[in-house]
């Protein structure tokens, strides 16, 4: 996997110190009471009437999209939105400012994945996923779930550089975590598992490829994922990456970097993906979709080439008047 580009909010980072050995692991700092408190004192909120690139919805299918209320967005960096399709679920990446080194979000006691589930319209309070052992270190992300099985990358003890991992959902918690990696030769980076578990999609700079970041797809025959192919159509000379398929495999979702990420579109025909269309922009990326067709999505708040922070907005799906 290789450094994400959209941003120094991405996740996709080599650490600056080696997880690979004990002694250069770095100590951890006493935890935060919570998230929040992490946060620098000097933080500023941006909302939609102070963002300097307003994120619009360039279709009529759907309304202009908006953030989503706290406790999901902070004064901090939200980012990396996987939904789970009945809509009820919604993990998060978090780190209490864009500008802290992946080498202090380790350590930090709060950066990593958060969940959170919705009840008569109110949001929970923030739940940590914890997926390491107590006491040992680990920088995980890029989470995707599929029934109760996770996928995320992580940067942790015993390993260098970044890896897949699996975790199981069991007794009301993610457990069983354990290497999942992929073909070397495929460079799988963010990825995305049809719902019947049949065709992965990723994005990778694997040679052969249109641009810096490509979307590729591999069928699964027997339980071995099998060489990827360039889904070309979907593709361009720009970066395109962060793949999401919906439940019912008809649409395919992704980040397209052309100077700002925007959020494209690919719909299935007779059984083919279709040119893509720009569907939200600017400074909209790795789009999640629930069964309704409402898009949830990372939106980042730039001023002068700099990211400020990032939130989690949703875009709601117009609904056909009967």
């Amino acid at each position: 996997m290789k450094k994400r580009k959209l941003a120094p909010l991405a996740f996709l980072l080599i650490l600056t110190v080696s997880l690979a050995c004990e002694s250069s692991t770095p100590t951890a700092v006493p935890a935060p009471a919570d998230r929040v408190s992490a946060i620098p004192a000097d933080a500023v909120k941006i909302t939609p009437e102070t963002d300097v690139y307003p994120v619009k919805s360039e279709t009529d299918e759907y309304a202009d999209p908006i953030p989503l209320p706290f406790p999901i967005n902070t004064i901090g960096a939200e980012d990396s939105a996987f939904m789970m399709p009945d809509g009820q679920t919604l993990y998060v990446w978090f780190t209490p400012s864009p500008s802290i080194p992946a080498e202090k979000q380790v350590i930090d006691g709060v950066t990593g994945i958060y969940v959170f589930h919705k009840s008569n319209d109110i949001w929970s309070a923030a739940e940590r996923v914890i997926l390491q052992d107590a006491g040992k270190l680990s920088l995980d992300g890029c989470e995707f779930v599929l029934g109760d099985k996770m996928w995320f990358c992580a940067a942790r003890e015993g390993y260098t550089g970044m890896h897949w991992f699996t975790a199981e959902f069991q007794d009301g918690k993610w457990q069983n975590w354990q290497n999942a990696d992929f073909k070397p030769e495929y460079e799988v980076g963010e990825l995305h598992i049809t719902s019947d578990g049949k065709e992965l999609y990723f994005h990778s700079p694997r040679s052969g490829g249109q641009g810096d970041y490509d979307i590729w797809v591999s069928q699964n025959v027997n339980g071995e994922w099998q060489e990827p192919v360039n889904l070309a159509i979907v593709n361009s000379t720009y970066s395109d990456g962060w793949p999401f398929v919906t439940q019912d495999g008809s649409e395919l979702w992704f980040t397209r970097s052309i100077g700002a990420p925007e959020l494209w579109r690919s719909k299935k025909v007779n059984g083919e993906w279709t040119a893509p269309q720009k569907m939200f922009g600017p400074f909209a990326g790795e789009a999640s979709l629930d069964n309704e067709g409402n898009v949830y999505f990372t939106h980042h708040f730039f001023k002068d080439s700099v990211m400020l922070e990032a939130d989690i907005y949703i875009a709601i799906k117009y609904r056909a008047v009967p």
